[in-house]
């Protein structure tokens, strides 16, 4: 019996078409900045670096977290939360039947608590509430019904 929850970011661009993008819009700009260099207004080229470096820090910031997830996985032995946040990973491993679930509560905690012995992890930090609502039950309806509670 195994149960997995992916939570991500929902991302309109992958990083690939965030760097396409940024390129279309570059080309665009300096062409325009060109258009009146040539005429001798060279601010034009000024604004459009401040610009175009202004948009390209927006969407690194943006790529670096597209890709941004979080998966837990319930298996008969273990709760295994992942998470990768910006290209760096980390794993936490519970306890599934000593561990405590806390759903997010309105105006007090927006994400899930899991609370094992020694170990606390907080998840849904990329999902809407509606979802973290959602995931808390669906995972407390799993974790009641795990075999290992019932030895």
């Amino acid at each position: 019996m195994a149960h997995t929850w992916i939570l991500k970011r929902n991302c309109s661009l992958t990083p690939r078409q965030s760097a396409g993008a940024y390129a279309l819009l570059c080309a665009g700009s300096f062409g325009i900045a060109l258009v009146f260099l040539l005429q001798g207004i060279w601010v034009v080229l000024a604004f459009s670096i401040v610009e175009m470096a202004a948009v390209g820090w927006a969407l690194l910031h943006y790529a670096r977290h597209a890709l941004d997830v979080e998966r837990i996985a319930l298996t008969d032995g273990s709760l295994v939360v992942e998470r990768i946040d910006a290209g760096r990973s980390s794993q936490f491993q519970l306890d599934p039947v000593r561990t405590r679930i806390e759903p997010p509560l309105p105006r007090r905690r927006k994400l899930i608590l899991l609370e094992s012995p020694g170990t606390r992890v907080e998840i849904g930090s990329y999902v809407s509430e509606p979802i973290r609502q959602q995931v808390a039950q669906e995972l407390a309806r799993a974790m009641r019904s795990h075999p290992a509670r019932f030895l």
